[in-house]
């Protein structure tokens, strides 16, 4: 007597492609939303910062950097400009005071960041300007943060998956993740928010992301650390803080975005 042999059901997969597929519209309309309105609530306070960081350290107030998007495609992501103008040139002296394992670079006590810079950082607002990138459809509110090319050339394969979902101001390791060295941490958080996305997470991680930069600030008011300040021409022979001949250097990780 022979077997019938039972073939897969495909039917639903596709219902769960189109669904995600209509989440993610969702999604893209609750960015433009809630972007269209945070610019809009926050420009004084975006123009405010725009004046202190002339007043303080010169052109250029903006700092641009190509990124890696949703699907591989590059952008230019947009920040307040925190470091000194040719903060690059000081990268490979600071190489070997890197605190991130992997590929990413993390360094608490940056001597290239300015003054003012040190404190949006420490307040996350540099990230504001990305605002527009969100509305441009460049990033979303919530996602991975974006990596640098050279990052991303040297991530594993796995952790390709990433570029997936849009890429976000805030997300799983921006809140989760930002202060742990560990570069397994980040390919876990990363790939936790694609395999398990839904727009309730979103929510949660939007919900949650006041809460912890307050906290991170208040704990970084009671450090006082001890860095040579690279904002000073005295402490670095060629950088003068006026200059508007060149961008600033960062990294991905950088304080976790707004987050």
């Amino acid at each position: 007597m022979s077997r019938a042999v039972e073939t897969p059901t495909l039917g639903p997969r596709p219902v769960r492609r189109r669904r995600r597929r209509g989440a993610l519209a969702v999604k893209r309309l609750l960015d433009l939303a809630g972007a269209s309105v945070m610019l809009v609530v926050l420009s004084p306070l975006m123009a405010a910062i725009a004046v202190a960081i002339l007043a303080s350290s010169g052109r250029p107030v903006l700092f641009r950097q190509v990124r890696v998007g949703q699907d591989g495609r590059l952008f230019t992501m947009l920040k307040f400009r925190t470091m000194v103008c040719g903060a690059e040139h000081h990268q490979p002296a600071l190489l070997d005071r890197n605190e991130r394992l992997g590929p990413l670079f993390k360094m608490a006590d940056d001597p290239r960041v300015t003054r003012i810079g040190r404190w949006l950082r420490h307040s996350s607002l540099d990230e504001l300007p990305q605002l527009l990138n969100v509305i441009a459809g460049d990033m979303s509110l919530v996602g991975p943060r974006p990596a640098l090319p050279a990052e991303d050339a040297q991530f594993p394969a796995q952790l390709h998956r990433r570029v997936e979902m849009p890429q976000g101001i805030t997300g799983l390791w921006q809140l989760d993740g930002r202060n742990d060295a560990d570069f397994g941490k980040y390919t876990e958080l990363d790939l936790r928010y694609v395999e398990q996305w839904s727009l309730a997470l979103d929510l949660q991680i939007l919900a949650r992301t006041p809460h912890v930069v307050w906290r991170q600030m208040r704990a970084r008011a009671d450090e006082a650390p001890d860095v040579v300040d690279l904002t000073d021409p005295a402490n670095t022979g060629d950088a003068d803080p006026t200059r508007t001949d060149g961008p600033a250097a960062t990294f991905a990780a950088e304080p976790s975005s707004l987050t």
